[in-house]
């Protein structure tokens, strides 16, 4: 059985360390989020204390921006030096196109049994949500922050008030956020019934032929008309990577799902 690459090996570094970074800013904020609730003061022991949660925090925050940045330039470098146009629109582009909206109404009305399922391409509407959010998120998240973490500096030319802001919106959006990996982008990667209980593509950077063609035909069937798809053909990935993607894997989603059911509890009880 042939397999066809997805991911070359920066994007499958990059996501492992964004995925690393992530849980590690979503174990290390709970304690400080939440710092008058019993759990959190346990929590924040077993990390070694208040303050070092807060190093650590700020420790996954300087690897978050750094892969981020990483990312970044390697698109820039994609599209100025490489002339990669492809990047801003088509079928290889993350940005978000009229055929997504119609995949995605399609797809909803075949969950309920309204219609066939569609067709996707080498992107589905549900990854360029999951891609952008990131994007966001940096900005959002990361920006509210970066003022916290450096109120002197930009205390120079800032408002007082919108440290306030940055405070509540970073607090709030980081639980928007943390909820949202930990539920739908889990579900969408690896909890759902074709690929329960986890999708190693991410790992591996691979998928079989039969799996492309099923899961996203359009992607296949124009990859095989212009030549791209014998390009794509790679080895099977070995049998180590592929365990040791299940471990890794295993563990993020058994800690995330941890973290989500913690956030649950500590907005719904006041103890």
């Amino acid at each position: 059985m042939r397999h066809i690459r997805r991911f070359d090996a920066v994007n499958r570094a990059t996501h492992v360390v964004l995925m690393f970074s992530f849980l590690g800013l979503a174990l290390t904020g709970l304690p400080l989020l939440f710092n008058d609730a019993r759990w959190a003061s346990r929590l924040a022991r077993m990390l070694g204390g208040l303050q070092f949660a807060g190093r650590l925090h700020r420790f996954f925050a300087i690897v978050l921006i750094g892969v981020f940045s990483a990312h970044v330039g390697r698109l820039l470098h994609r599209l100025f030096i490489k002339k990669d146009y492809g990047i801003l629109w088509g079928p290889e582009s993350m940005i978000p196109q009229p055929r997504d909206l119609k995949e995605m109404s399609a797809h909803f009305a075949w969950f309920f049994n309204r219609g066939p399922k569609p067709r996707f391409d080498h992107f589905t509407y549900w990854e360029k949500f999951d891609y952008w959010a990131v994007f966001w998120g940096m900005f959002i998240i990361g920006g509210s922050g970066l003022l916290l973490w450096f109120p002197w500096f930009f205390s120079n030319f800032l408002p007082g008030w919108l440290f306030n802001v940055a405070l509540l919106i970073h607090g709030e959006e980081a639980l928007l956020a943390v909820a949202f990996i930990f539920t739908i982008h889990f579900f969408n990667g690896h909890l759902r019934p074709d690929k329960f209980p986890m999708d190693t593509v991410v790992f591996t950077g691979s998928v079989t032929e039969d799996e492309l063609k099923h899961e996203r035909p359009d992607a296949y069937a124009r990859w095989a008309k212009d030549g791209t798809l014998e390009s794509l053909v790679v080895d099977p990935p070995r049998p180590r990577l592929v365990r040791r993607g299940r471990i890794v894997g295993t563990i993020a989603i058994v800690l995330g799902l941890s973290i989500f059911a913690l956030i649950i509890y500590a907005v719904t009880t006041h103890s």
